[in-house]
């Protein structure tokens, strides 16, 4: 396996994976999505809401506010000695206490552990009106995306093809792919057909579909895929892909133990 980087960002990654099987791409975009553990808020202690929303619409919103995670503070509630009845290795309290009027935004959210906070405090809760009030108390637990989408750190996992682009030697310059590709890759310098960004094909072929004599060819790198994803601030994105990698090999191990189990 290579990989090539071609962005990185806390929150967006792009790379170009190689030498994989089809299987192991996709394997590691849906354990990104749905099984490495992530801090949502589970449920929601609604002390006093004079509010024009109601308690589970409040309660709604909070689940949807991505938290920091803290993989080596906190398990999961099942895991956890405690059964997951809940204690301080398995859940924490994010506490609000607001008076209108004004807007409530995600930071205004305390949260019982300076490590787990909001990841970002600009998104907006409710605005309270003058003499409305907001008092709660927000648990937090570990959670996977396959359960809940509140817990599904990586918001956005996909990869393509790698394209392939080839220009014979007999290509005429006429221009006709030129005007057909979607993606505007396709440009005409000094008499000679480029090709500007290969990455951007979406390998649709409708040039090839134009070119009366087959002067472009394009197609499928085999094993090696455009991979994009993308973090809602749970994890920095390089975390993130750790995290999917290594949840991968436990999972691996789980299934050979299994194995040499059967007789």
């Amino acid at each position: 396996m290579d990989i090539d980087i071609i962005e990185l960002s806390d929150t967006k990654a792009r790379f170009v994976l190689n030498d994989v099987e089809p299987a192991i791409a996709n394997g590691l975009r849906r354990i990104i999505l749905a099984e490495v553990p992530t801090m949502a808020v589970d449920y929601v202690n609604i002390y006093d809401n004079t509010s024009v929303l109601f308690d589970e619409q409040i309660a709604l919103r909070m689940g949807l506010i991505p938290l920091i995670t803290d993989l080596e503070s906190y398990v999961l509630p099942e895991d956890c000695d405690c059964g997951g009845e809940g204690c301080t290795k398995c859940q924490l309290s994010l506490n609000l206490s607001a008076e209108g009027p004004k807007m409530i935004y995600s930071g205004d959210l305390l949260s019982s552990d300076p490590k787990v906070t909001v990841a970002d405090e600009k998104i907006p809760i409710i605005e309270l009106k003058e003499r409305q009030t907001l008092v709660l108390e927000a648990v937090a637990k570990l959670g996977i995306g396959r359960k809940h989408a509140k817990w599904q750190a990586g918001v956005g996992c996909g990869y393509k093809n790698m394209p392939d682009i080839t220009i014979k030697e007999d290509c005429d310059s006429c221009g006709r792919c030129v005007d057909e590709c979607p993606r505007n890759i396709l440009v005409i310098n000094n008499d000679k057909l480029e090709v500007t960004d290969p990455l951007k094909c979406n390998l649709c072929k409708l040039c090839m579909g134009v070119c009366d004599i087959n002067a472009i060819n394009v197609r499928e790198v085999p094993n090696s895929y455009i991979f994009n994803m993308e973090s809602d601030g749970s994890y920095p994105v390089k975390e993130l892909m750790i995290q999917g990698a290594d949840t991968i090999i436990q999972k691996a191990g789980q299934l050979k133990e299994i194995l040499s189990e059967i007789e």
